[in-house]
């Protein structure tokens, strides 16, 4: 069996097995009563009906139709398959309501209609306006597309966007501004050669116009040849784009020189002889699907300095439609725009183009089995995974409506609009944005102990990039400097203290000689104390200790006991502190969750979890939060007597007592934490009231360990941690193989913690 017809077989099998089809409708409210039914239905129904029949603006706020985008076609040009008909073009729209609700939270109505004529077409579509806040209209046929949507963004006061044509002309406008900026080459003395001459090739070249292109250096081909102003079969939208008559009149012809080549035509057309012939430095956006004008090998066989694009994910640079259009809705939706304009899609071009050149997330590397993706010739638009892109485009496309005068709902809080779309996908990371905002504040040491490591140089140079420490890195000179060449990391004049060398003898001899005196009672020879100290998580501890660093980060390459061994040895307790522990961050849906004691302590005491309980307290109020502390258990509030149920039940009368305005509340089962309407239904002296708990003491290591490790991995959430808790200063271990985007976390909560020393 082919891969082709394995394929066939998968894709059918995918959209026909369970329910079939890909999307489906879900109630947002409960319904499981019949008052519920009542409230959805009749009678309850009738109160916002009345509401909007006197404010019809209200309709936004007591229905869907603010979220709520048309995906509408008459499947006359359907991905490459050309005119196969509405049915046939269904599971594409429902291919394209997936991913506005997976990337961007927009909820979708595919829409196919049985008519060919535009303005039959114009007048379906508009009487649905009070149904949607958008319509995105798909894989409609040129020329009739531009009229429809002409037509349409005439006729009615939400955004309109035909994603066939603007979708791509935005995502290669990105692609084109950073190919041309990495080759150096300025847009309006760029030539340009265009295969194809549909809805796509014409909105791209009017955007390219927008950003700064000159006309006449286009040249455009279609099947019949050069688009040129002595065709009669141009239609009206094609033909302002026409060139002089007279002029090269072959493709072949047309590529000699030729600084930018795009094409949205057909797979092939374009031969390795003619991609010789182009300019130094030449770009090539071959984006037919699925065989793309030139294959991607066949193309840098003949030109080493090339930069290409692709509408494929098996290619570096794929320019792919979904890299726009779901997060420029969001944004339209979100101001309530009364259209899409030029303005807002050249606002998305360019935050696209600009994301490109931050720091990949690991996510991304990992989804796309790369080490190190970093802006350069084969990386010069973001992926699609990236979960930047809602917070990055949308809120440019909403700033650039607002601007452009066409938002009648002006975002006024960005800060509290950005936590928003964050929320949106489970992404959110207020908590963290804080502490980031006060590491930013006054940036600490911060030494790092495994510096010969990819993910460790990968956080340290985001940790440059957002200004949150000042890292030392622990490590041969050589190797740091092969790995950083090998992977395009630029550290910059970066502290690099290889503690080994020679040169640093004195230094360790000195070291030696003040962990001899601390653990010399302990069971250390000066011969074993030496040995120690050559050890980088030693010595970094050591340059804590003695004041040449503020934090320690280490433990990516080390199981848990020995990475935190030389922080216990060397730096300590707090003074008064009896017991360290530690701590994870979960940051679910619901908000921020503090997990105690994960890592240290096996069978903690009373007075063990009332210190563990005070510790986790006071580290939650470095993240501006007000803990609210659940002590868990099997039993709730005396219903048992086992040796937990009576640990947590005495742990939480003492803090009760110690500290009477916390909330605190025990002991308890896991779901009470969060059901506070069974806790005040069986419950209601409980004092975390109408609270839900963000705070979590376990009575024991197993079930904190389980517990944290069961959510993080069923749930999908990120964590942060494990945060030890009751040192003297900033040591933190990291997890084994630990992501580059928890290490730099775990930079920022050392910075916190080491202003406050």
């Amino acid at each position: 069996m082919s891969i082709s017809s394995i394929l066939r077989e998968d894709a059918l099998e995918y959209h026909a097995g369970g329910k079939p089809g890909k999307i489906e409708v879900k109630p947002t409210k409960s319904t499981a009563t019949q008052r519920d039914l009542s409230l959805a239905y009749s009678p309850g129904v009738a109160e916002p009906c009345l509401e909007i029949a006197e404010n019809v603006e209200k309709v936004y706020d007591y229905t869907a139709k603010g979220n709520l985008v048309g995906v509408i076609s008459n499947g006359t040009a359907v991905l490459g398959l050309g005119n196969i008909g509405p049915e046939a073009s269904k599971p594409v729209m429902e291919g394209k309501g997936v991913l506005f609700k997976v990337f961007s939270d927009i909820d979708v109505f595919d829409i196919e209609l049985a008519v060919t004529d535009p303005d039959d077409f114009v007048d379906t579509v508009a009487r649905l306006e009070p149904t949607f806040g958008g319509i995105n209209l798909e894989d409609i046929k040129s020329p009739e597309c531009f009229e429809i949507e002409e037509k349409l963004k005439a006729r009615l006061k939400i955004p309109i966007m035909h994603d066939d044509q603007h979708g791509t002309a935005i995502i290669s406008s990105a692609a084109l501004l950073n190919a041309l900026e990495i080759v150096d080459k300025k847009i309006e003395e760029a030539r340009f050669v265009i295969s194809g001459a549909g809805a796509a090739a014409i909105s791209c070249v009017k955007l390219y116009l927008k950003l700064g292109a000159r006309i006449e250096n286009f040249y455009i081909f279609d099947k019949d040849g050069l688009v040129s102003e002595d065709r009669p079969d141009l239609n009206r939208y094609l033909a302002p784009l026409a060139g002089k008559a007279g002029r090269t009149t072959t493709l072949a012809q047309a590529m000699k020189g030729a600084d930018v080549f795009l094409g949205l035509s057909v797979g092939g057309i374009l031969k390795p002889e003619m991609v010789a012939t182009m300019a130094a430095n030449p770009i090539v956006f071959a984006m037919a699907n699925p065989t793309p004008e030139i294959g991607y090998e066949e193309a840098k066989a003949v030109r080493e300095d090339l930069i290409m694009a692709t509408g494929r994910s098996d290619f570096p640079n794929q320019v792919n439609n979904v890299l726009g259009f779901p997060f420029i809705f969001r944004g339209a939706l979100d101001v309530r725009a009364s259209e899409i304009n030029d303005e807002m899609k050249l606002a998305a071009a360019k935050a696209l183009a600009c994301l490109a050149k931050k720091p990949v997330p690991d996510i991304v590397n990992l989804a796309y089995n790369e080490k190190s993706l970093s802006f350069g010739p084969e990386y010069i638009i973001p992926k699609p995974v990236d979960p930047r892109l809602i917070t990055t485009i949308s809120m440019a496309v909403a700033k650039a409506a607002m601007e452009s005068g066409v938002a009648t709902k002006p975002i006024k809080n960005w800060d509290a609009y950005e936590t928003q779309l964050a929320k949106r996908l489970g992404l959110d990371n207020q908590v963290m944005k804080f502490i980031l905002k006060r590491a930013k504040s006054k940036p600490k040491r911060i030494v790092f102990a495994e510096a010969e490591n990819l993910k460790v140089l990968k956080a340290v140079r985001e940790v440059l990039d957002e200004g949150i420490a000042k890292p030392i890195l622990l490590g041969r000179k050589a190797n740091i400097d092969a790995i950083c060449e090998e992977h395009h990391i630029d550290l910059g004049d970066i502290e690099i203290f290889d503690f080994k060398h020679p040169d640093n003898a004195g230094l360790l001899a000195e070291f030696a000689e003040l962990f001899y005196e601390k653990r010399k009672r302990r069971g250390f020879t000066k011969w074993e104390a030496e040995k120690q100290v050559r050890k980088s998580n030693y010595f970094a501890a050591m340059m804590l200790e003695t004041n040449r660093a503020d934090g320690v980060i280490s433990g990516l390459t080390k199981n848990y006991p020995d990475a935190i061994r030389p922080a216990l040895q060397i730096i300590g307790k707090k003074p008064g502190v009896t017991k360290v522990a530690g701590m994870y961050l979960l940051l679910s849906k619901q908000g921020p969750l503090f997990f105690s004691d994960t890592t240290i302590n096996f069978s903690p005491s009373v007075a063990d979890i009332v210190e563990i309980t005070e510790l986790t307290s006071e580290a939650v109020e470095r993240f501006n939060l007000k803990p609210k502390i659940a002590m868990l258990s099997y039993s709730n509030f005396g219903s048992a007597d086992g040796e937990d149920a009576l640990k947590m039940r005495a742990a939480t009368h003492i803090l009760q007592d110690k500290h009477p305005t916390w909330v605190i509340e025990g002991e308890m089962q896991a779901h009470l934490a969060f059901d506070k309407e069974l806790r005040q239904q069986n419950y209601p002296f409980a004092t975390l009231g109408n609270d839900t708990a963000n705070t979590l003491i376990f009575p024991n290591l197993s079930s904190a360990n389980i517990a944290y490790n069961l959510l993080k991995e069923a749930a999908d959430i990120e964590y942060i941690g494990p945060i030890l808790l009751g040192l003297r200063k900033p040591v933190h271990v990291l997890q084994l193989g630990a992501s580059v985007r928890e290490i730099v976390n775990m930079v920022a909560i050392a910075v916190v913690e080491a202003q406050s020393v």
